[in-house]
Formats: structure tokens, C-alpha cells, sequence
């Protein structure tokens, strides 16, 4: 696979609705098996996630902290190119103020997230 055969905005948007967002652990689950290598990393800025399982669990842990309404939005287009790739975001809740602002950085192996970094902007 070429870099570009590779949607990078469809790949971490998917990423966002797919898997941060959703509160269906058998869905997110599903939707990690299909966007995440075997064996993926997650670094968030005080942790390093390891594990499609693991990475689950933290999405499913944050949905449930911040309440029934709380949501990723994407902040225009993901761009990527030789297997990096990036996508800006805000989240909140829905209707609701933004709480957090902030992108994701993903290397991408075989058209799928090897290593996510997740980056948070100053409030």
C-alpha cells in the first residue's frame, strides 16, 4: 500500500466517530480491530496505552467520566503523507461549550494506526 492509497482523513475521522466516540463496547471494539494493527500504541500525555483492548477501555473510560453528551469533533481535514498522519479536534459537550481542544498524530502501517499520539492544547 502507497501513500496514496491511503485516506488519512477517513482513517482518523473513523478513528474520532468509530472509536472515541462511540459507547458501544462491542462496536468500538469492532471498529479498533479494523482501523489498529495487532498490536498498537497510544500515547496520551501522562500515559502509554498498549493493546486494542486497552486502547478501548480508555475510550469507553473517557465517554463515561464526561457524561452522555460529551463528543470528538474533527477540526477540518486530517493530512498525512509517508505514514504520518494528523487530525486536529475539540470536544465537549454536545450543544455545549468546547472543554478541550487538541490533534492526533498517527504513524500508519498497512493502511491501518500503529502508534497514536494524543496531543492536548493549552486551555
Amino acid at each position: 500500500m502507497t501513500t496514496g492509497d491511503i485516506d488519512f482523513d477517513h482513517l482518523l475521522r473513523s478513528n474520532i466517530e468509530r472509536v472515541f466516540n462511540e459507547r458501544d463496547e462491542d462496536k468500538r471494539q469492532a471498529a479498533i480491530a479494523e482501523l489498529f494493527v495487532e498490536e498498537p500504541v497510544m500515547y496520551e500525555p501522562t500515559n502509554i496505552v498498549r493493546g486494542r483492548a486497552d486502547i478501548s477501555r480508555v475510550a469507553g473510560d473517557l465517554l463515561k467520566q464526561f457524561g452522555p453528551t460529551f463528543r470528538f469533533v474533527p477540526d477540518g481535514a486530517a493530512v498525512g503523507h509517508h505514514g504520518l498522519a494528523h487530525l486536529a479536534w475539540r470536544a465537549g459537550p454536545e450543544h455545549g461549550p468546547v472543554a478541550v481542544t487538541g490533534a492526533d498524530v498517527a504513524e500508519i502501517e498497512s493502511g491501518r494506526i500503529s502508534r497514536l499520539w494524543v496531543l492536548l492544547n493549552r486551555p
